[in-house]
């Protein structure tokens, strides 16, 4: 591993990993008028739905997958599923909600950028952010012919360790990534940086959109009539027509 290798896959996640979370608190202390996805719907609604809608579906489960499968121990799971089923699993469940994010936000780049309103009142980190969206659902379907190379799942579990070692500050992260193609590397890089630039662009909006699962714990709302104070035989409702 060269010394580029040791900072992308060793102190880079870090990086990312602080700005990320300080930049999404400062964010939202300082700067709350900001925190919004900044909607055009008014604009190509039926693109915007088609787009939006296959986007948020597969965007959804490929971050839930990632998310449990980088980070869940192969020893937790290694009595029900295989490496190798998890595996096959895993590139054809992602394969498909790739595909769906991949054509959804080819649809909202497309609708971003040929449409003059539009693109008159998007930011640069608004074209700049769907741009490596994009890049990233590519690059994570041009791994799956790499991964039908490892069906007994070894790659996978080295791309967990990476992770896990890394969520847990353990040493050792960096060298398992030898043997990874370039691909990996790369996906893995740009999965990096759109955390690093996530508190500055509109994906903040996120943070509200799982802060929303509270509303299914929350306390029932207490709701007090204006007329509980009002004498008996007052507090009936106004007819119409009748003076003040």
């Amino acid at each position: 591993m060269n010394a580029l290798d040791t900072f992308l896959f060793g102190y880079y996640p870090y990086i990312c990993l602080t700005v990320f979370l300080l930049g999404s608190l400062l964010r939202f202390d300082r700067d709350q008028y900001t925190w919004k996805s900044d909607s055009s719907q008014l604009l190509r609604t039926g693109q915007l739905r088609w787009g939006s809608n296959l986007f948020h579906i597969g965007v959804l489960f490929l971050f839930f997958g990632h998310f449990f499968g980088m980070l869940t121990p192969h020893v937790v799971y290694e009595h029900f599923i295989g490496a190798g089923a998890k595996q096959l699993t895993a590139m054809v469940s992602g394969g498909i909600a790739g595909v769906l994010g991949f054509i959804g936000l080819t649809i909202l780049l497309h609708r971003r950028l040929a449409d003059p309103r539009i693109r008159a009142t998007s930011k640069t980190s608004d074209i700049t952010i769907v741009v490596l969206l994009w890049l990233q659902l590519a690059l994570g379907l041009a791994t799956i012919p790499l991964s039908a190379q490892h069906l007994d799942g070894s790659m996978m579990l080295l791309l967990a360790e990476w992770a896990q070692r890394i969520v847990t500050f353990r040493p050792g992260a960096v060298e398992l990534l030898a043997g990874a193609s370039w691909v990996f590397k790369l996906h893995m890089f740009l999965g990096m940086t759109i955390f690093l630039i996530f508190p500055f662009t509109r994906l903040v909006h996120v943070w509200s959109g799982f802060a929303s699962i509270t509303y299914l714990v929350r306390p029932y709302q207490v709701v007090r009539s204006r007329r509980l104070n009002v004498p008996k035989g007052q507090n009936l409702p106004r007819q119409p027509g009748a003076g003040v």
